[in-house]
């Protein structure tokens, strides 16, 4: 009876050392802010923002890498190499940042932080203006007899493509279905490139290998330079007009006055 109830309580430490070690493994901590901005000036580091692209654009952190919650699990292994690699991530008013820290844990990464949400952030914040406060004009979209407004990047690429545009009046455009999640076609002409590695949002009007144009109804991170930006258009209000296969798209310029 000695020699049963030894090898029980032995049986009980072994599996609550496992479940222990388990709970360890795939854990996160939830840190200050105050803590996190110590991290950054005195250890290596990579901050996280789990928001939105156009939440990151309109704020975030120096150097912090965009990797919203959404798509996390699918573009870690390529963004965050190294699993032991100290991990700083934030969203807005910390939900997703929980989130994306469970998700990153599962993955098998093992020093991952998260410290709330920017809405709280007493440090620095620096903003990605892609588009113009006050346009000039607009980019108009014509496909399938509607008209689409867009705004126009800030940009060499940009420019150049109202310059064009001004001269030829209008251009039409033969789009192809890519990857069920964006129309692509050649440009009559090349244009400047800056290409950075972006995560679409719907309505993106990207550059991509300096003469083909992108408009996107899904999400994709791949290396384009930004044109410009479809307005007020949801994915499917995007999909039901632009209609599956290859479609004719019109581009020309709209003048605003105010």
């Amino acid at each position: 009876m000695k020699h049963k109830i030894i090898y029980v309580l032995c049986l009980l430490f072994l599996v609550c050392l496992f479940d222990c070690r388990e709970k360890e493994k795939t854990s996160f901590r939830s840190i200050s802010q105050e803590e996190a901005m110590r991290m950054m000036e005195e250890e290596e580091c990579t901050v996280v923002d789990v928001r939105t692209p156009s939440e990151y654009a309109e704020g975030h952190i120096p150097n912090a890498v965009n990797l919203p919650v959404e798509t996390i699990e699918e573009m870690a292994p390529k963004e965050l190499a190294d699993k032991e690699r100290l991990l700083l991530l934030y969203c807005r008013t910390g939900v997703r940042s929980k989130q994306a820290a469970g998700i990153l844990t599962e993955l098998g990464y093992t020093n991952v932080c998260e410290f709330g949400g920017i809405a709280d952030w007493k440090g620095d914040i620096v903003t990605d203006f892609h588009y113009t406060d006050e346009p000039e004009c607009n980019l108009i979209v014509e496909v399938n007899g509607t008209q689409l407004s867009a705004v126009i990047a800030k940009n060499e690429a940009g420019e150049e493509l109202k310059r064009k545009l001004t001269e030829e009046k209008e251009i039409e455009v033969r789009l192809s279905e890519y990857g069920s999640f964006e129309k692509v076609g050649p440009l009559p002409w090349s244009l400047p490139t800056e290409d950075e590695r972006i995560t679409s949002e719907v309505g993106d009007i990207f550059l991509y290998q300096g003469d083909q144009i992108t408009i996107f109804y899904g999400q994709n991170t791949w290396s384009y330079t930004r044109l410009g930006h479809i307005l007020g258009m949801t994915q499917n209000e995007l999909k039901e007009i632009f209609g599956a296969g290859d479609v004719t798209v019109k581009l020309f310029l709209d003048w605003l006055d105010y």
